[in-house]
């Protein structure tokens, strides 16, 4: 079997699913492309997506819900300036793009002359980050369900004081072609997998809830036991600590962050802020700071959508741009910003490979990918012995950010209080609140256990939500306020 390059053999699927259907084929692209272009805009592009989805829950030892779903469509933009016209339609068909592609020129002013024509197609480079496959079809669903049953069943065995277990299943299969006015046509396969486990313990009467699960760009054959043995020891490790947990004291403190998905604070409180529309619009604290120290030395951060299987990469964004390694960081100085082709635009610079959105009925904007920073030298016990009097989190549940301030507040969802370097005591209710670029400087101890999330991390901003990871050492940041309960 002689197989094809892989860019060659996502525009093949692509164009099997999206257009061969439909009676479409590239040069009606290329003329709905320029019929916006009989306009004078400024960039153009028709986004055709393809999502197949499927979800199982498990409940009381139950598979009780099963979803399955299919949504295909297109949407079709023009930009002029900093203004974007913007239609999407279900239906996919040549009648429907060029109705569109009229509905969206009259952002801009006619040319005067006959419809331009589109430069010659020219296929986007990309990256081969993760395989095109349907991760859907790789295990049926008997198998699906046993695999539920048995993550449920390794929870029970683990403690007896799990008293109820909650397991979920998630597939999704994406496809994506998009065609820009300047000739340019990428398409992505997007394999989506992920596995949930919510678990409650209880001990005297006292419930306590803990969490777990992880994912990728996969088949469902990642699942194995040593990765379902990893998820459900997190959730009930986590269940068990709150069971024995203290109220929190609240005050300005040290507080030490564990490796991992406490990078979710990172990607809040100063990953936003780093998006390029925040900072050429001047809301974001970090605008105009380029070249600028915004960090304590040692402190470097990435946006990467290149990393094999995670769950934030992408082999290329959803404006066709490949994705990027990007700096944005680097030992305390800023290097740069994320950005979409628009605002990269406006500003002068270049596209990250960072324009995304929720699907063919949303425009896109810069979103982060896989948000992390880089390991140091301390070693993670080390820093942890360092507090005097201050709070350890290892993990993080809801939290939110002030774009144009930098303020943040976040909640631990499991964390202990730390005198004169021993661990005492679990606690409970403790909230983190700060200022993100100051926080930034605080930063005075960078442990070398660099580790990204488990890949259970979704993003929202604007109403969209889109996959991205998280990660992050062991850091010490002195000088935080924490608000408790005690």
């Amino acid at each position: 079997m002689i197989s094809r390059e892989p860019t060659i053999e996502r525009l093949a699927t692509a164009r099997a699913l999206l257009l061969e259907p439909f009676g479409l084929d590239e040069t009606h692209l290329s003329r709905a492309l320029s019929e916006i272009r009989a306009h004078r805009v400024d960039d153009a592009d028709l986004y055709f997506q393809y999502t197949r989805s499927e979800g199982w829950s498990l409940e009381e030892g139950i598979v009780k819900t099963g979803s399955f779903s299919i949504d295909q469509g297109v949407g079709v933009r023009a930009v002029s300036g900093e203004k974007t016209a913007f239609a999407y339609s279900d239906d996919i068909s040549e009648a429907s793009l060029l109705d569109a592609a009229r509905t969206v020129r009259s952002i801009a002013a006619s040319s005067g002359n006959a419809v331009a024509k589109v430069p010659a197609q020219q296929v986007a480079g990309s990256r081969s980050l993760y395989q095109g496959l349907d991760p859907i079809a790789t295990l049926d669903s008997t198998a699906k369900v046993k695999l539920l049953e048995r993550i449920e069943k390794m929870a029970r065995a683990k403690d007896p004081r799990v008293a109820q277990v909650m397991a979920g299943l998630a597939s999704e299969y994406d496809v994506v072609l998009v065609a820009r006015a300047d000739g340019t046509l990428a398409a992505d396969v997007r394999p989506l997998v992920r596995m949930s486990i919510t678990v409650i313990a209880e001990q005297n009467g006292r419930r306590e809830i803990g969490s777990g699960g992880g994912g990728g760009r996969l088949g469902l054959g990642y699942f194995d036991d040593a990765h379902l043995q990893q998820y459900v020891d997190d959730a009930v490790k986590a269940a068990l600590t709150n069971l024995e947990s203290r109220p929190a004291p609240a005050g300005n403190m040290t507080v030490v962050l564990g490796p991992g998905w406490p990078g979710i604070l990172l990607h809040e409180a100063v990953g936003h802020g780093l998006e390029g529309d925040f900072n050429r619009k001047g809301s974001s604290a970090f605008s105009g700071r380029v070249g600028q120290r915004v960090a304590a030395r040692g402190v470097t951060v990435l946006d990467d959508g290149t990393i094999a299987d995670r769950r934030g990469s992408l082999n290329v964004d959803d404006e066709g741009n490949p994705s990027q390694r990007n700096v944005l960081i680097e030992d305390g100085i800023l290097r740069g910003y994320i950005q979409d082709s628009m605002n990269a635009r406006l500003m002068g610079v270049a596209p990250t490979g960072n324009g995304r959105r929720e699907s063919y009925a949303h425009v896109p904007m810069p979103r982060m990918t896989n948000t992390y920073m880089l390991g140091g030298d301390k070693d993670p016990q080390e820093i942890v012995a360092s507090i005097e009097k201050g709070l350890y989190a290892t993990n993080f549940g809801g939290g939110q950010v002030d774009i144009t301030s930098g303020k943040f507040v976040f909640s631990a969802s499991e964390a202990y209080w730390v005198e004169n370097g021993k661990i005492l005591y679990p606690v409970k209710g403790a909230t983190i609140v700060g200022n993100g670029p100051d926080a930034l400087t605080r930063v005075s101890m960078i442990g070398n256990d660099m580790k990204l999330d488990t890949g259970v991390g979704t993003c929202g901003k604007e109403g969209q939500s889109v996959p991205v990871g998280v990660g992050q050492p062991t850091l010490r940041i002195d000088g935080l306020t924490v608000g408790g309960t005690a």
